[in-house]
């Protein structure tokens, strides 16, 4: 019986020796993607017969090659080492990189479920782990001391951490993701002086914590391990603003800018596709709750980004909630595909020319 999986290679292998001429003529560096690009498809969240789930690693994969994609960033929770196996066979016969993606120890008793996890994404032959401490803070705490408290636990879970990817001989990364301002996290990665231990930049996460990206990127790129590049757009709203991620060269951000910085630091380092199409996020940065944990935050950077969503906002922003599953599913595969193009025209990156087409009609 032909499997997906086996439809998908026969019907990629015809173009590769074309896609391997048209990449060397752009470039070597190819960007990869996080999984989160399919916050639709992937687990069969949505699906349909133009756009089938991604079940597993596997067939992500698959998807990678088929629009030329470099690598995956990916989680590695509950792997067994059989899968591990599977997913290094693969990788390797497409000629992708593979990054794992996991969570922080909790403790000293989630330090086995840790360990198990990193040994199985290295035998798949990641060396490079995404992490992250948390989520939201100006959602998740009310209170400064409830903040403080979950800083500590972090601290610790990163002390937990490092013991282990240094046995393992590989790098964690933490991604400042809407929990820590930038200085926070570089602070922490600082004190804790490992060099197996760093920063997963995303580029536009930190917006939501007030903070210019430019400033964002320098501040963490000291730390750099790999990355999550993403373009956002902005709106006003009566509380503060709307944030969306928008396809690569269609925001607010300075993005060859933002990867020069970055690759200053490390020239080789993995550029990451992360491109959640979703509705926006809703900032409320004029009430109360929001600067509950920002005792010491200028008020300048207040006034920066609300000037900044008074000159460049946008009327609307896209959303999903309004389309079909179908329609959907749809525009996250175009706001991908833009996003690659985009890398490789104005990133000097390698990319597939032989791509599915784009509605042009969605770039007016």
């Amino acid at each position: 019986m032909i499997t997906r999986r086996r439809f998908i290679a026969a019907a990629t292998t015809c173009l590769a020796g074309a896609a391997e001429i048209l990449r060397g003529a752009v470039g070597q560096k190819r960007m990869g993607l996080v999984v989160h690009s399919y916050w639709k498809r992937w687990q069969g969240k949505h699906s349909s017969i133009n756009y089938p789930p991604f079940v597993d690693a596997l067939d992500v994969l698959d998807h990678c090659r088929e629009i030329g994609a470099g690598g995956l960033q990916i989680g590695v929770d509950g792997w067994t080492s059989d899968f591990a196996g599977k997913v290094r066979d693969t990788r390797e016969s497409y000629d992708l990189y593979l990054e794992g993606s996991i969570a922080l120890p909790k403790n000293e008793g989630d330090v086995a479920r840790f360990d198990k996890a990193i040994r199985t994404g290295k035998e798949a032959g990641a060396t490079v782990f995404r992490s992250a401490a948390g989520g939201r803070r100006y959602e998740l705490f009310s209170r400064l001391e409830d903040f403080k408290a979950f800083k500590e636990r972090a601290w610790r879970s990163m002390q937990l951490a490092a013991s282990v990817v240094q046995r393992h001989g590989v790098k964690i990364s933490i991604e400042n993701h809407k929990d820590f301002q930038a200085a926070e996290l570089a602070d922490m990665l600082s004190k804790l002086s490992s060099e197996h231990v760093g920063c997963c930049i995303d580029t536009g996460n930190s917006i939501a914590l007030l903070e210019d990206p430019l400033t964002t990127v320098e501040t963490l790129a000291p730390f750099v391990v790999t990355t999550h590049v993403k373009d956002m757009a902005v709106q006003a709203a009566d509380d503060g603003f709307l944030l969306s991620e928008v396809p690569l060269g269609e925001g607010i951000l300075d993005l060859p800018r933002l990867i020069q910085t970055i690759e200053k630091v490390v020239s080789s380092v993995t550029l990451n596709l992360e491109m959640i199409t979703r509705d926006p996020l809703h900032i409320a940065c004029l009430t109360d709750k929001y600067w509950a944990t920002f005792p010491d935050k200028p008020g300048r950077q207040l006034a920066a980004m609300l000037t900044t969503v008074k000159k460049r906002g946008s009327a609307k922003l896209p959303s999903v909630s309004d389309k079909s599953a179908e329609a959907a599913l749809a525009y996250e595969e175009e706001n991908i595909l833009k996003s690659l193009r985009y890398g490789g025209e104005k990133l000097g990156l390698s990319y597939l020319q032989i791509q599915k087409p784009i509605n042009d009609k969605d770039e007016k």
